[in-house]
């Protein structure tokens, strides 16, 4: 089923995919710029996950409602990073946002010691900062790498620039 210009479900309850079409709608970023296509995938259990055009969302996080919204965008996010960023962005990014490496290599380092995941909680805080995005509390030093004014400008500039 469509959720928008270029993406679609793969499983879930209507009442799953309406939790999803109430988190990206809930964000002021225009999810419909990452020019390719993005299967969401809603699972019954394991970890919410990203990969280039794909997203998958346990059925177990969908259950919270609004508490799985900022992680919902946050996996979002990383389709921006993968659709719309290059090398050049990634390094400048990673540089800005304080991660030790955009993604996991070796050594093995913290979720949030990467600067793809401080990207990804960083634009999901800056498009939506709400009391209710559960990523202030459980991703603080993620999601707060940037103050959201600055991201939001320092992210429309990058765009910009890609066209």
């Amino acid at each position: 089923m469509a959720v928008g210009n270029g993406h679609s479900f793969d499983g879930g309850s209507e009442a799953e995919r309406a939790v999803v079409r109430s988190a990206l709608a809930a964000s002021a970023f225009d999810w419909n710029r990452v020019p390719g296509h993005v299967t969401i995938h809603i699972v019954g259990r394991g970890a919410c996950a990203s990969s280039k055009g794909d997203i998958w969302l346990s059925s177990t996080l969908l259950a919270r409602g609004r508490a799985s919204w900022g992680v919902i965008q946050h996996e979002y996010a990383h389709q921006v990073d993968f659709f719309l960023l290059d090398d050049a962005d990634r390094a400048r990014l990673d540089r800005l946002l304080g991660g030790r490496a955009w993604w996991p290599g070796r050594p093995i380092l913290r979720h949030d010691q990467y600067g793809a995941e401080r990207f990804a909680s960083t634009l999901a805080w800056a498009y939506w900062p709400s009391p209710h995005n559960s990523l202030i509390r459980f991703a603080r030093a993620e999601a707060t790498a940037l103050p959201p004014a600055r991201f939001r400008r320092l992210l429309a500039r990058i765009l910009a620039a890609h066209g």
